[in-house]
């Protein structure tokens, strides 16, 4: 049996481990920060007071260590550590705790504790020497030396320490000494040649796992010497950020289908981390400062989508503003956008022109309730050929007037202080509210017209009126003062003395109105729906996917299909022409044939270059079908790498903008 030229692996016992003197261990600069919670604390005392309570051949195994020996920079035999940094430190913060707990009342048993945390001499004595970001904040709290007067600090070191100090009691002590001795752990060291990442990535650890952002922060450092990690993390990591704060990780799966032109799950395993190792494959030092440099960049500008108060244009942050209203879905255009405006690729009206169609992207589809995801990844491909092809995608995508009319007329106004602002032309709505002119919940005296009371209206008239109660002719603003007295008001009352008190037209002009009801409602909703559409204004294109149509490059393969259901699409639209085709494998068969006709040089680099789908002959048993007499196609794969190869031979064909499919039914609703 051979063995491991670089990675070297044993058995150890942790306490002994650490306590040894020449023990050095420091946390790399690529590492996340230490985020062990009280209830990881809680688990651990748990099962250091069960083992400890346990005969003496009795241990407890707290999982692999990963570390790599320092690359020359550190001193002579300090441990670089690689995985491990939440238990260790925790351990430490915990055998802190019990050493000044029995400082005063057992000196022998706290200097026992004190040479598992402290080096005889080196830089900041403590044996594990965080990264230098919270160094001194971690050696504070182990050494018991806090800051003036004692203040408060935010630390989740002083919050674990302290939570070890309270439940550790001054006579439990060597109890849970007597746990501790008994942990142990896997202990991994890798050589020189040792792919530190890939073993990192494959380790099964009992911590915390690590988030995507966390992944690619590891992935972008790992390998670089120590002071190339430093420069990389102070100059550019750092304010990354600094920047996104915590929407750090949407930062990156935003960050990726920008450039990609390509969805990536906001959830599932990994997929952000996976998607960026797609897109950098190899991070040498001179390639890495001008793509961290990119990513830094585009980072600011992604302050400014989490907080368009930063913007020194107020018309742009306006317009942010109002694209925030609906979530941060359309970041990746507009970080591209935003960008090229910085670079003066774009022009300020072009920049402009793309946040209200954005706007009115979404607000026509929240109305007729359409889905607003997965829509940015197909206009950031369309932002790729410039502004006029991106504002067509955004046109092809948005529901017409008609339909925009008829949801407006019967259904609840959605995002109604955003829209009623617009219409009324005003942004600061601090001390507004939304006026139902009809309540939602009429009391039996409230009148519409002075003579016949809620209570006399017959059942279908005051559902009729319930239906419309949340509807855009329903609705206006109101400060809050005239709100207070509009409380329970019937329509005259708030005609006669209310309304003419307000600030803005749009409640004004209801004033006007002799009698409140049903027609009126209708009336009202008519005349705002045309000036809806002029503020959310549809470019007029033809066609229009209000099929519900998904370009191929969007498509995903459906999970929980019933057991003999095949439906997958409703149908394909290749190129103008209609498809019935139903599922995956009969698309992949159906685009590999027609592109063999079409586009043969395509098709043969790029099955040369995956190893496949098209072979030279039946290699082995399996579902096959022959293109021509000397070249076969392999039908066998899965459905997830048939749509992919799908999605990957029309791209690189050049056709993929062309292709569409439409989902089943059923497909739509799982």
């Amino acid at each position: 049996m051979g063995s491991a030229t670089n990675v070297e692996a044993h058995a150890v016992n942790t306490i002994a481990w650490l306590a040894e003197p020449q023990t050095a261990i420091v946390v790399p600069v690529y590492q996340r920060q230490y985020r062990w919670d009280i209830g990881g604390c809680e688990q651990l005392l748990a099962d250091i007071r069960a083992v400890a309570d346990l005969d003496e051949r009795s241990m407890h195994f707290i999982g692999s260590i990963l570390s790599a020996e320092s690359p020359g920079e550190g001193a002579p035999g300090e441990l670089v550590l690689i995985d491990g940094q939440q238990r260790i430190t925790t351990l430490m913060l915990l055998i802190a705790a019990l050493r000044h707990t029995i400082a005063d009342t057992d000196p022998a048993l706290a200097d026992e504790l004190g040479r598992v945390l402290l080096r005889a001499s080196g830089p900041g004595r403590t044996k594990l020497r965080p990264h230098r970001a919270w160094a001194d904040v971690f050696e504070s709290v182990v050494r018991g030396h806090h800051g003036a007067g004692g203040q408060l600090r935010e630390s989740r070191f002083d919050d674990n320490y302290a939570y070890f100090r309270s439940q550790v009691r001054l006579d439990e002590v060597p109890r849970i000494w007597r746990g501790l001795q008994k942990l142990e752990h896997v202990s991994i060291t890798l050589g020189v040649g040792a792919n530190a990442q890939q073993i990192f990535e494959s380790l099964n650890s009992t911590g915390e796992p690590l988030r995507d952002h966390e992944l690619i922060h590891n992935y972008v450092l790992m390998g670089l010497t120590h002071s190339e990690q430093t420069e990389i993390e102070s100059e550019f990591w750092a304010p990354i950020e600094s920047n996104t704060g915590d929407a750090i990780a949407g930062f990156w799966r935003h960050y990726l289908v920008m450039t990609s032109g390509r969805e990536v799950a906001v959830a599932g395993e990994r997929s952000v981390y996976d998607a960026f190792r797609q897109r950098f494959p190899r991070l040498d030092l001179a390639s890495l400062r001008v793509d961290a440099a990119t990513w830094r960049e585009y980072s600011a500008i992604y302050r400014i989508l989490l907080d368009p108060a930063r913007e020194q244009d107020d018309a742009i942050a306006d317009r942010l503003a109002g694209v925030n209203i609906f979530g941060r879905g359309m970041y990746p255009l507009l970080m591209r956008v935003l960008h090229e405006h910085a670079r003066g690729r774009a022009s300020r009206a072009d920049l402009l022109a793309t946040l209200e169609g954005i706007q009115s992207l979404l607000l026509r589809r929240t109305v007729v309730g359409l889905g607003t995801d997965r829509l940015v990844a197909r206009l950031c491909r369309a932002r790729e050929d410039g502004h006029a092809a991106m504002m067509h995608a955004i046109a092809r995508i948005m529901p017409s007037n008609e339909r925009v009319r008829i949801e407006l007329k019967y259904n609840p106004l959605p995002h109604p202080a955003y829209v009623l602002g617009r219409l009324a032309g005003v942004t600061d709505l601090d001390g507004v509210g939304i006026e139902y002119v009809v309540p939602l919940a009429p009391g039996d005296t409230w009148t519409g017209d002075g003579l016949r009371t809620w209570g006399d209206y017959t059942e279908d008239e005051q559902n009729s009126h319930r239906a419309l109660a949340s509807t855009l002719g329903n609705l206006t603003l109101l400060e809050d003062p005239l709100a207070e007295r509009a409380w329970e008001a019937s329509f005259p009352q708030k005609r006669d003395v209310l309304y003419p008190e307000s600030a803005f037209a749009l409640t004004r002009d209801i004033a006007h109105t002799s009698s409140w009801g049903t027609a009126a409602i209708s009336q009202r909703t008519g005349a705002l729906s045309e000036e809806f559409m002029r503020v959310w204004a549809r470019p007029e294109v033809t066609g229009i996917d209000d099929d519900g149509l998904t370009p191929i490059l969007d498509a995903q393969r459906r999970r929980g299909w019933p057991r003999g259901w095949e439906r997958e699409f409703e149908y394909v639209e290749y190129r103008g022409e209609h498809w019935e085709v139903y599922d995956v494998k009969h698309l992949f068969n159906r685009v590999f044939r027609r592109l063999w006709a079409d586009h043969r040089a395509t098709v043969e680099a790029f099955s040369a270059r995956r190893g496949g789908p098209l072979y030279p002959a039946r290699a082995w048993n399996g579902h096959w079908d022959e293109v021509d007499e000397q070249n076969f196609l392999y039908m066998g794969w899965d459905s997830k790498y048939m749509l992919t190869a799908v999605q990957g031979v029309l791209d690189e064909a050049g056709i993929a903008a062309e292709v569409f499919v439409k989902y089943s039914y059923v497909g739509a609703a799982m």
